[in-house]
């Protein structure tokens, strides 16, 4: 598949019907505004992103960070240096920074002004194998480098034949650190929430997938 499909990916009214049709159904989750969508992209996208998606033991990667006291140990690692990827990512990348895409999310969150994070801060690819995990936290509200408040997360997954007993679910919790939902990381969906002080989030169990398959995310 050309690159070109890539480029515009979110032009299409799709997107911004189903930013209407989901808007009141993300403001009314708890235990804070979120939402998952399944088959978010176009299949052939999906998969040439999932076959362009940096080997695990590349040295591309950076061992994630630790909260607290607990560290996420090596299992989980991320890239947020758009040099490092392919042609492909990083034209994806371009995308969910682009004008129509940021219009979904303001659509869908009811959140206006939102401003694209280039920098990709706590953002970028990620990948996690077996054993690996992420603590419950709840990310930095402040980019030091705009200088303004982060406001929303996206995940995009991109992982084949994911089963719940792998594990790997984004837990969202209450304020007393109570699990409400969890969304797994099917292939080709979308998890969106608000970020603030009280959105708690991780994966803290372990994940048992098969040591052939990794979870994968661009965030």
């Amino acid at each position: 598949m050309s690159i070109n499909k890539i480029i515009g990916i979110f032009d299409n009214n799709y997107y911004s019907r189903l930013a209407k049709r989901k808007s009141s159904t993300y403001k009314k989750n708890k235990p804070f505004p979120h939402i998952s969508l399944k088959n978010f992209l176009d299949i052939k996208i999906a998969n040439l992103l999932y076959k362009k998606f940096p080997n695990y033991n590349s040295k591309k990667w950076i061992n994630y960070k630790s909260y607290g006291r607990n560290k996420n140990t090596n299992f989980k690692k991320s890239i947020d240096n758009e040099m490092l990827l392919s042609l492909e990512l990083r034209a994806f990348l371009k995308e969910v920074n682009s004008r129509q895409f940021i219009l979904f999310l303001e659509t869908l969150t009811g959140i206006d002004g939102l401003i694209a994070d280039p920098y990709f801060m706590g953002g970028g690819c990620h990948i996690a194998k077996e054993n690996g995990f992420l603590n419950v936290h709840k990310d930095f509200n402040w980019h030091h480098k705009l200088q303004l408040h982060r406001r929303v997360n996206v995940l995009i997954y991109l992982n084949e034949n994911w089963k719940e007993n792998f594990g790997g679910g984004l837990n969202l919790y209450d304020e007393d650190l109570n699990k409400k939902k969890t969304i797994f990381p099917y292939g080709n969906s979308i998890a969106i929430f608000t970020t603030s002080d009280k959105s708690f989030h991780g994966f803290p169990e372990k994940i048992s997938c098969p040591k052939h398959i990794q979870r994968k995310s661009i965030n």
